[in-house]
């Protein structure tokens, strides 16, 4: 029987690159770190509490860091500064040295980072470039880096990520993409919103705006949850004036398709920009990215596709649910869920598309074994 390969999750929020690699097959998580009590405990429901770090990463000791195969998690960015400031002891590095310290003392064959699409032009990936080059604190990894798309890769959703593949067993390349637009040669076609939808049993009107009333244990603390994933089927209660600006968008549509009366003040100042607000999904396409306010329609292009009336006068006039979102995100069936609804919804805007992790795990994997 083959080696499990150990992995290290840091900032891993509610566990959406530790669901891929665990798809992937072979990958046992050894240490999970994660600050916000209601992710961790997402996390910990999905993939156990034990090593599970609930808390400031700083607090995890050095000798308390596992040695691991590969660490995987992007610390978020909180600056984006130009790169003319590159002080390590500048405060938005600290989440990077600790990211680094992980790295030098588990000492991983591998380390992949996601993050936004603007990590690449930021001062924190000038840091981490700095730290591989010779007499840096990484200096015996090479990286590979770049944009991918999580729909090339399985995901029904245009969302665009940094991804970096650290390596000191061999440089590692990006992974190909698996799927592409149309009917591309060698590849599978983009998956869409129908088809992220279809056969779950996704009622039109949810029968409730509220998460069932229960609570759970966790890492002492007592929390919301836990959910199921037809738990998260939520609707809201929009206005009649919100709900006569829906009726307005059409597939594809936003914000520029409402009459002018229909108009807030703030968009008929602005007659440019802001394109996707107030907008609606196409069935037969992937999604736009989803953010962690996905269920406000004026936070961007997430209208329910359901527009076109049929002989019976149907049309879906509501913003995805949770539900709808988590499976836009491709969280399995299976996956399980702590926290409010708000404290939910941003685990899942914030989370790595978990097949998008899948692919980059399948990916790495021949590499890791190779080195075992």
């Amino acid at each position: 029987m083959a080696k499990h390969i150990s992995m290290i999750d840091l900032f891993a929020g509610c566990g959406g690159m530790t669901a891929g690699f665990i798809a992937a097959k072979g990958y046992k998580p050894v240490m999970a770190v994660e600050w916000d009590l209601h992710a961790a405990a997402t996390y910990a429901v999905n993939f156990g509490e034990s090593h599970m770090r609930w808390g400031d990463i700083a607090g995890v000791k050095n000798d308390e860091i596992p040695s691991a195969d590969v660490i995987i998690g992007g610390p978020p960015c909180q600056g984006f500064s130009n790169l003319g400031t590159r002080d390590v002891n500048d405060p938005r590095n600290k989440l990077w040295k600790e990211y680094i310290r992980f790295v030098r003392h588990a000492q991983p064959k591998t380390f992949v980072i996601e993050n936004v699409d603007r990590f690449l032009k930021s001062s924190e990936f000038a840091l981490l470039q700095a730290e591989v080059r010779e007499g840096g604190l990484l200096e015996e990894y090479e990286l590979s880096h770049g944009l991918l798309l999580a729909a090339d890769y399985g995901a029904p959703q245009r969302r665009k990520r940094a991804i970096v593949i650290g390596s000191r067993i061999g440089k590692i390349p990006l992974p190909d993409a698996t799927h592409g637009d149309g009917n591309p040669i060698g590849l599978k076609s983009w998956r869409t919103v129908r088809q992220a939808f279809e056969g779950k049993g996704l009622a039109d009107k949810p029968q409730t705006t509220a998460l069932p009333a229960s609570t759970i244990t966790v890492f002492g603390q007592t929390v919301p949850g836990r959910f199921k994933s037809d738990d998260l089927h939520i609707g809201r209660t929009p206005t009649a004036l919100s709900l006569e600006r829906y009726a307005h968008i059409p597939p594809g549509g936003g914000r520029f398709d409402l009459p002018e009366e229909l108009l807030p003040n703030c968009w008929k100042k602005k007659a440019t920009g802001t394109t996707d607000v107030m907008g609606r999904l196409r069935w037969d396409e992937p999604s736009v990215t989803i953010r962690t306010e996905f269920y406000k329609p004026e936070k961007g292009k997430y209208l329910h596709p359901q527009w076109e009336r049929g002989s019976d006068g149907h049309r879906v006039d509501r913003p995805i649910t949770h539900r709808e979102a988590a499976l836009l995100q491709t969280f399995p069936d299976t996956f399980e869920w702590c926290g409010t609804k708000i404290q939910i919804a941003k685990q899942i805007g914030n989370a790595v598309p978990p097949v998008l992790a899948e692919a980059i795990a399948k990916h790495i994997k021949p590499y890791i074994r190779k080195a075992q």
